[in-house]
Order: structure tokens, then C-alpha cells, then sequence
């Protein structure tokens, strides 16, 4: 099964400017100042429409086989880093540590697994349908996952408070997008960008990976480590299994017209 994908170029208008430092809220003392009550997430508005079948996940490719596997972690996984949130209402509810390795019960998420290269016959038009990052509650969600080289990525923010979204292919910027409250934007990277990092300046403990990958077959591990790519044509390929911190593990397998493949990767702790 491939995953929700990305490309990206400027949905509506698309502002590249930079923004600086990000924080998170907490309750005032009762003796302190009421501030301003926080801005509800809500609906998108009527100007930044996105139609339904815009929006959702692009159909598995129909026929050849199907590869399924687990990504496990041995050893124990690093420590999470505290996030300090600030004083921002808006991101009330977000998760209070940063956890890049996110293992549970020796299953590891955020993997992204995908066939590497072109695929022989494969010269369809990438999909119509986008690509979603979505800042909520201070978070970017998802935090990894892929898409076809030249599919359409929306940034969302579904916060009452205002983001932005830098791209990054390793130290060269690609974009920086202004995202005021509740509103949605897109963007378009080099077509030769195959690791994008989002990062907000405003909140700079947001981080989320876009890997763009030049054919459909491609999938997220969950948390459970499970992860599946449908429709691959029958053939031999190499997939990857690639994550933001513990790099890649490589593993060939054979497809065939309507089987199952079983294909797994194990990561190691650092000693």
C-alpha cells in the first residue's frame, strides 16, 4: 500500500517569507492576567476550500502483488527531549516531549518503506489528489510520510495561531510559508528533492518528513510496525526502509501477480 504522499506548489497565494521563534501555552496563575482567550480550531474558510476528492488518500494501485512487513527496534531506544511549550493557548493538548524514535513493544513507526526507482511500466501521471500536512495543536501530522515526485502538498493549519513551514533538503531552504490561522497553502519543491524537512520557526520543535519517491509504491510504518505496499507490479525489487534518525536498511524482494510478499527490517540501538 503506498502512503499518503506529497509534492508540493502554492495553493491559493503562496507566500515565501520567514518567520522566528515558537512557543506553546500554559494555564496563568489565578493572580496573573487573563490573556486573550485562545482562537478555537475550526473549519477551513470559504476562501481556502478543499474539495473532498482533493483531499483524500489516492486509490492503492489495482492488480500485481502485495508486500507486507514489520519494522522492529532492538536495544533500547534513546530518551525522549522535553518540549517547553511557552505560552501559546493554541497549542494546548500537544504532546509534551519529542520522541523521533518512537518504539513500542520493540515495533518502531515512522518508517517510511518504499520500492526504490522507477518501476518498468509504470508511466502514469503523478496523482491528482494531495498530499496534507496538517499543524494542529503545535504538531505537524503526520510526521512522516511520501510522495510521487510532482504531487500537489497542502500545509493546513488547523490552529487559531500562526505557523509557518519551512522546507529543507539537508541545509538548502526550498520554501517558507506564511500560514496565518486557519488557513491552507501549497508548495513546490525542486523536482530533485527526496528528503523534505518541515520545520516551523515560530515553534521550533515542529518537525515532520516529506520523502518523495518517483513511483507510487511506498508506505508508513504505524505504530505497531506494520506496514503494506499494494498493487507493485510482479517483479524483483530493492525496497527501503529509511527513518529520520536511524537512516536506512535495504531488502529485496519478489513480487508475484496476486501473492503476498512478507518483507521486515530490524533497526539497532546505538551502543
Amino acid at each position: 500500500m503506498k502512503l499518503r504522499t506529497l509534492g508540493l506548489t502554492v495553493l491559493g497565494a503562496v507566500g515565501l517569507s520567514a518567520l522566528t521563534a515558537c512557543k506553546k501555552d500554559e494555564a496563568p496563575a489565578a493572580t496573573a492576567a487573563a490573556p486573550a482567550p485562545a482562537v478555537k480550531a475550526a473549519p477551513l474558510p470559504a476562501d481556502t476550500p478543499l474539495p473532498p476528492e482533493d483531499t483524500a488518500p489516492a486509490q492503492a494501485p489495482q492488480g500485481g502483488g502485495t508486500v507486507r512487513g514489520i519494522v522492529t527496534f532492538k536495544g533500547t531506544p534513546p530518551a525522549s527531549t522535553p518540549i517547553d511549550p511557552g505560552t501559546d493557548p493554541n497549542c494546548e493538548g500537544m504532546d509534551l516531549v519529542e520522541q523521533p524514535v518512537h518504539v513500542k513493544d520493540g515495533k518502531l513507526a515512522n518508517v517510511l518503506v518504499r520500492v526504490q526507482g522507477n518501476v518498468p511500466g509504470q508511466s502514469t501521471p503523478p496523482p491528482s489528489s494531495m498530499v496534507v500536512v496538517d499543524q494542529n495543536r503545535c504538531t505537524y501530522l503526520p510526521r512522516v510520510q511520501g510522495a510521487v515526485v510532482g504531487q500537489p502538498l497542502v500545509l493546513m493549519n488547523s490552529d487559531g495561531t500562526l505557523h509557518n513551514v519551512r522546507g529543507m533538503a539537508g541545509k538548502k531552504q526550498l520554501f517558507n510559508v506564511t500560514q496565518p490561522p486557519l488557513k491552507t497553502r501549497e508548495a513546490q519543491p525542486p523536482a530533485d528533492a527526496e528528503v523534505i524537512r518541515l520545520k516551523c520557526d515560530i515553534h521550533p520543535w515542529m518537525t515532520a518528513f516529506v520523502v518523495v519517491n518517483p513511483n507510487p509504491y511506498f508506505s508508513t510504518s504505524s505504530e505497531d510496525g506494520a506496514f503494506t505496499l499494494q498493487g507493485v507490479p510482479p517483479g524483483t525489487y530493492t525496497l527501503e526502509a529509511w527513518h529520520e534518525t536511524l537512516g536506512t536498511k535495504t531488502a529485496q524482494v519478489t513480487v508475484t501477480e496476486g501473492q503476498e510478499a512478507q518483507v521486515s527490517f530490524e533497526f539497532v540501538a546505538a551502543r
